[in-house]
């Protein structure tokens, strides 16, 4: 590590007493200055053990850092920039959950963590694409309310006899939206011996046509402990960079070179400096909200275990 930058960052980071989390999807140099990376789960893990620190930076998208708030709410917690929204999780406002629960009372609501607080705090649960199928197990209702992305319901419904309604119904994200049936038949062309591995955000017809469905995190498990050396990875581009980093000797391939998260790559390491200087734009939010989105939270974490 030889950027400036990055030394003064964990300067700063050491003298507030600060943990710098940062998901699978940011970029190389951010990721090479945090204390942990992780996909959705894990960071929600990690954030509920946070005891030690006075001060979270939070290198991901909206809701990480609400949900961080959540299970911290006496702690500070830092955004490098409010900018960096995910289109996925507002998507999915609390008035049309709220109308999708009236119509169906019957149905439990399960909300990908990807999705905003004032809709969060009207779930039974929350789930991650780790987790989506056991925590969908875990509640006894016959049908489920599945929001915010359709995709993840869909692989959801395939793999357990519930019935699956999607909330709003075209819920996506929009880099997994990207990839196509045909750049996987492609890649299977220019890679004959490679396995092919998909995000479930993918659309489900592109994660049939793929090898194996799984999140970032359980990418980077299953590569790790592989006998195979050659994976291409349909997922946003800078989950190979984590891999590389921790798995060296495979050989990496994108599914689609333009799988990139806009949004997430808003934290620069000049903003990531700034928001430790200024301890600032800080993520809060109401009592009211951050009480009843905690139970489904935790819901979800129990489930984990």
């Amino acid at each position: 590590m030889s950027n400036t930058l990055q030394k003064e960052i964990l300067k700063l980071k050491e003298e507030k007493n600060a943990i710098i989390l940062a998901h699978n999807y940011q970029p190389k140099e951010v990721q090479e200055i945090a204390d942990f990376l992780g996909d959705s789960l894990e960071l929600c893990i990690k954030a509920s053990e946070i005891d030690d620190k006075d001060l979270v930076i939070f290198c991901g998208v909206d809701f990480m850092a609400e949900t961080a708030f959540i299970l911290n709410p006496d702690k500070k917690i830092v955004i490098p920039t409010l900018e960096a929204e995910c289109p996925m999780a507002h998507m999915l406002p609390e008035d049309v959950l709220l109308k999708a629960k009236e119509e169906n009372p019957d149905a439990g609501v399960i909300l990908y963590v990807n999705s905003i607080a004032e809709a969060k705090q009207h779930a039974d649960t929350l789930c991650t694409s780790a987790n989506a199928v056991k925590v969908a197990q875990s509640l006894p209702h016959d049908k489920i309310l599945f929001g915010p992305d359709k995709n993840l319901g869909t692989h959801v419904a395939d793999k357990i006899d519930k019935v699956i309604i999607p909330v709003p119904k075209d819920g996506h994200c929009y880099v997994h939206r990207l990839f196509h049936v045909e750049d996987v038949e492609l890649k299977r062309e220019q890679y004959p011996n490679a396995e092919i591995i998909c995000h479930p955000e993918c659309d489900i017809k592109v994660q049939k046509a793929c090898d194996k469905v799984m999140s970032t995190g359980g990418m980077l498990k299953y590569i790790a402990t592989s006998d195979k050396e050659e994976f291409v990875i349909g997922t946003e581009i800078d989950m190979i960079t984590r891999i590389n980093a921790e798995v060296p000797g495979k050989k990496l391939y994108p599914l689609l070179e333009g799988a990139i998260c806009e949004t997430m790559k808003l934290h620069t390491l000049e903003k990531i400096r700034d928001s430790l200087v200024n301890e600032a734009p800080q993520v809060t939010l109401p009592k009211d909200v951050a009480d009843k989105s905690k139970k489904a939270v935790q819901h979800m974490l129990d489930v984990s275990k």
